[in-house]
């Protein structure tokens, strides 16, 4: 088991923020790991992570400590997730992409480019008895459906679980990748595609072959450039912007569940974590606590008049800090590889995901899961993961009716005691009649009189 690795990256004040407020700042360092924010309040708040990245230092920084240990355990076979959060405009795609991902100063290149010539660094200097290949994905979670970005008309990607795979994103285009400079080049590309109110997500797939080991090891890295929180109030969003925030939002807060689940939540709740949400947790469910070396990297302003947001950002990266994941190396034999790959039933499963496809322009995402369902029923198609897809969704329902249950135990606990509570002041005050009807005439009905005043204040009574 490891922890999530969390840092903090404060950007340089902006022209905006310095003509407003000067070179005011809300941080004051402590050292690499320690800072103090204070909020509009001038109230203090201490918070410590792996590493700080202040306004003064550089790309190379954040990737050397935060990627390249992740960078390099992919080639190994272990998957990795690298994740930027932060409020809009903290810094987060300049971070994960530099100013353009075909940047040539190499000071101002992002985690993105870094990670392509770190990943094919490491597999120029490894064994020559190991045979590499590396396909790339590029998708971006939009108002809640996932996009192809090689693939404009895949607008609806599904996502599905395999036991051997983890997550992965049902007939989304792999590109293969022989170098730095392709690799680059389809990065550039693609990613004008990609819309600035949505999460975009970058897949790597390394597989590793040995010649003397008859042994495939596969490994999968994970860079995902979420789209920025906002509050709606303070950017005066409206019409289909303010659509995209609220779906942001939602999303971001599906988030925020997960991990409070993962971190916070009590025994009765800790058998149910809510991947299945939204589009983005369930992508990021093997992040989350799952097979994955995960880091976070929280962008933030130093700026006094985002002080209020800097400090969500950091109380979601505290939380995260104490998710834990289970990373291991997957491996796949020779042998099972080979009969999946000659299997006859490949070409028609094709035929049939086309079909499914072209149905999808015209039917919704019910109906094609429906469709699909009876194609598997009918032995028409070949679902490799059905077995898989039917044990998790068990999973899901079991820890569902669990937490059901729990929920009910407790309203029920709640009842019974707030039953015995009113039996037990039924009784005082059937105890009371009893000793105000043996005294005197007067004297009973003023005593009782006292007691009714007296238990209109006191519950209970």
């Amino acid at each position: 088991m490891s922890n999530v690795t969390v840092c903090v990256r404060f950007r340089p004040l902006s022209s905006k923020e310095k003509r407003d407020l000067g070179d005011n700042i809300c941080i004051q360092s402590m050292d690499s790991e320690t800072f103090i924010i204070k909020d509009e309040k001038e109230e203090g708040f201490t918070f410590s992570f792996d590493k700080v990245f202040y306004e003064e230092s550089n790309q190379a920084d954040v990737y050397e400590f935060l990627v390249l240990p992740i960078v390099r355990d992919t080639v190994n076979s272990i998957n990795g997730t690298i994740i930027t959060y932060g409020q809009t405009g903290a810094g987060k795609t300049y971070s994960m992409e530099g100013p353009n991902i075909l940047e040539s100063d190499e000071k101002k290149k992002g985690i993105l480019p870094r990670v392509v010539d770190g990943l094919f660094a490491c597999i120029k200097t490894s064994a020559d008895s190991t045979k590499y290949t590396v396909k790339l994905s590029m998708v971006e979670i939009y108002m809640e459906k996932v996009r192809d970005l090689f693939d404009l008309s895949k607008d609806n990607i599904q996502i599905k679980e395999s036991k051997t795979q983890g997550i992965v994103l049902s007939g989304a285009t792999e590109i293969s990748l022989s170098d730095t400079a392709e690799a680059l080049q389809s990065l550039s590309t693609e990613m004008n595609m990609a819309s600035s109110r949505s999460h975009c997500v970058y897949m790597f797939t390394l597989n590793q072959e040995s010649i003397s080991e008859k042994r495939v090891k596969s490994g999968k890295l994970i860079l995902v450039d979420l789209a920025g929180s906002e509050k709606v109030e303070k950017t005066g969003a409206e019409g289909r912007v303010l659509e995209e925030a609220k779906t942001i939002n939602k999303s971001l807060s599906a988030l925020g569940n997960v991990i409070n689940a993962l971190t916070c939540g009590s025994p009765a709740k800790a058998n149910h974590i809510p991947y299945r949400d939204s589009k983005l947790t369930r992508m990021l469910q093997d992040a989350l606590g799952g097979n994955s070396r995960t880091a976070l990297l929280c962008c933030c302003s130093p700026s006094p008049s985002n002080a209020s947001e800097s400090l969500s950002t950091l109380r979601f990266g505290a939380r995260a800090k104490h998710i834990k994941t289970s990373p291991l190396v997957i491996k796949v034999s020779e042998e099972k590889c080979s009969k999946k790959n000659g299997d006859a039933s490949g070409t028609r499963d094709e035929s049939f995901e086309k079909i499914l496809e072209k149905m999808s322009e015209r039917l919704n995402d019910e109906d094609i899961e429906l469709l699909e369902e009876l194609f598997i029923q009918a032995g028409l198609f070949v679902d490799p993961d059905s077995e898989e897809d039917l044990e998790s969704a068990i999973q899901d329902v079991v820890q569902q009716t669990i937490s059901s249950l729990m929920k009910a135990v407790e309203e029920l606990r709640s009842t019974v005691e707030m039953l015995q509570r009113e039996n037990n002041a039924m009784k005082g005050r059937l105890a009371v009649a009893e000793r105000c009807d043996a005294l005197p005439g007067k004297n009973a009905d003023f005593l009782q009189k006292i007691f009714g005043f007296l238990s209109s204040f006191i519950p209970g009574m």
